[in-house]
């Protein structure tokens, strides 16, 4: 004679302790996961919305950088600061607005010829942005003045 085991089946003992159970005061864990996710997500958004302000401010800086050289070149064959403005905006897409520039060692030829640019880096990102003010960015690129 076999003896009936008392409890569940064996196909359903996989079930214990599974999300939908209740504890000892009655008290059920369906709805954990969705809270923590509303918890945690907002800081998570956060947080790539920050990820992608800070690239965009290190993109700024490279364009700067790369303006900075083209308004030295500029300024090693033509001393005037309109001619190195023009080269650095021509150099990289930023906005005229926000650039500042300045050019020193303009003396005659062989000497060196140093622009400095300074750009607001708007902070564009949502939420990010209303909170951060602008960034400044800087650059300096020096060329040998040409004879001439």
């Amino acid at each position: 004679m076999r003896h009936r085991r008392s409890g569940p089946p064996e196909y359903l003992a996989y079930r214990t302790g599974t999300p939908g159970t209740r504890d000892a005061g009655g008290r059920g864990d369906e709805g954990q996961a969705a809270v923590e996710l509303a918890l945690v997500l907002p800081l998570v958004a956060l947080l790539l919305l920050a990820v992608t302000q800070v690239a965009l401010v290190v993109r700024d800086q490279v364009l700067v950088v790369h303006a900075a050289r083209e308004a030295a070149r500029a300024a090693a064959v033509d001393p005037t600061l309109d001619a190195a403005r023009r080269a650095a905006l021509a150099g990289a897409p930023l906005a005229e607005d926000r650039l500042r520039l300045e050019l020193s060692g303009q003396g005659k030829g062989g000497q060196q010829v140093r622009a400095t640019l300074w750009y607001r880096s708007p902070t564009l990102a949502p939420v990010v942005g209303a909170l951060l003010p602008d960034v400044v960015v800087r650059a300096q690129a020096s060329m040998r003045r040409e004879n001439g």
